[in-house]
């Protein structure tokens, strides 16, 4: 059992990694050439190719002699299996721990006054805004509508998963970072979606986010910007200056990058070997039969 969950984990990795690494790569091009909604669609891709390679290949073995390549031989090859299962279980869990521990914070902030804006939950989201906050009616408007765009295109159960997959791969690196770097490009998308409803509010819709004080910290269950960052708030102004200029074009172009990264992945994970034939039960082998015949003796001669 620990053998198949260390396997599982390696492989949904390293797919998970090798095209996170694509994505992180691509992801400012693509927002300049397509916006930021395109280049938010582009996450899918390492979810997708994680997922992917557990499934099994349905079209047969595309790669021939690849069921060498498996990576059981070198999981099996580490020692102590069960002690190396038994640290990713209690790594998962200090994950879960430190989830709750800052989605628990933010929620006593929140009841304060002290939180917001953001969206907090993922099951039945709400909209936080701060007991005091600076903004006029008018930026108020925005910001509310940005919140409850979060809430309509589904971004709260998306970073659920981005932090139950941040708990799965906590030894990773790339996976903190990469959840990290979503949620900014999530914003983006929204920031874009947001102004799209309202083409004629950018300059008061800038003048909101300059009075948006930065999260002091983490929120695993909701959306807002992240708590750290460079120059986060540089950032979105600088994508608000334009809007972009091939938007169907980029989300086909996102789409067809997360099939195909997704499709590639998965064609690419050697078959699990077919187990030996066992040779059949005692009971199910055809029984032999001995017959003794006693053959009288000849007489004697004379």
């Amino acid at each position: 059992m620990a053998t198949d969950l260390l396997e599982a984990l390696a492989r949904a990795n390293l797919a998970g990694s090798l095209v996170l690494i694509l994505v992180m790569l691509l992801r400012v091009p693509a927002r300049r050439l397509f916006g930021a909604e395109a280049a938010y669609m582009l996450w899918a891709a390492p979810v997708g190719a994680a997922l992917l390679s557990l499934a099994p290949w349905p079209f047969g073995n595309p790669w021939p002699g690849a069921e060498r390549m498996t990576l059981r031989p070198l999981v099996e090859a580490a020692a102590g299996l069960d002690a190396l299962a038994a640290v990713w279980a209690v790594g998962a869990a200090v994950g879960v721990a430190l989830a709750w521990r800052a989605q628990a914070a933010f929620e006593r902030d929140a009841r304060a006054g002290r939180a917001g804006p953001a969206v907090s939950g993922f099951i039945s989201p709400r909209v936080i805004m701060p007991a005091a906050d600076p903004y006029s009616d008018e930026e108020r408007v925005l910001i509310r509508a940005h919140e409850r765009e979060h809430v309509r295109r589904g971004d709260p159960k998306a970073n659920a998963l981005a932090a139950a997959l941040q708990v799965v791969f906590w030894f990773n690196p790339l996976a903190h970072a990469g959840a990290r770097t979503m949620r900014i490009d999530q914003e983006l998308a929204c920031d874009a979606a947001t102004l799209r409803r309202f083409p004629k509010a950018r300059r008061t819709y800038a003048e909101a986010l300059l009075k948006t004080e930065l999260a002091r910290g983490a929120l695993p269950f909701g959306c807002r910007w992240p708590a750290a960052g460079a120059h986060p708030l540089e950032v979105r102004l600088a994508a608000l200056k334009g809007g972009p200029r091939h938007d169907l074009m980029g989300a086909w172009t996102a789409i067809v990058l997360t099939l195909a990264a997704s499709t590639l992945t998965w064609a690419a994970k050697p078959p699990v070997p077919e187990p030996p034939d066992r040779p059949p039960p005692a009971d199910d082998q055809p029984a032999m039969s001995v017959m003794l015949i006693s053959v009288p003796a000849p007489a004697p001669t004379r």
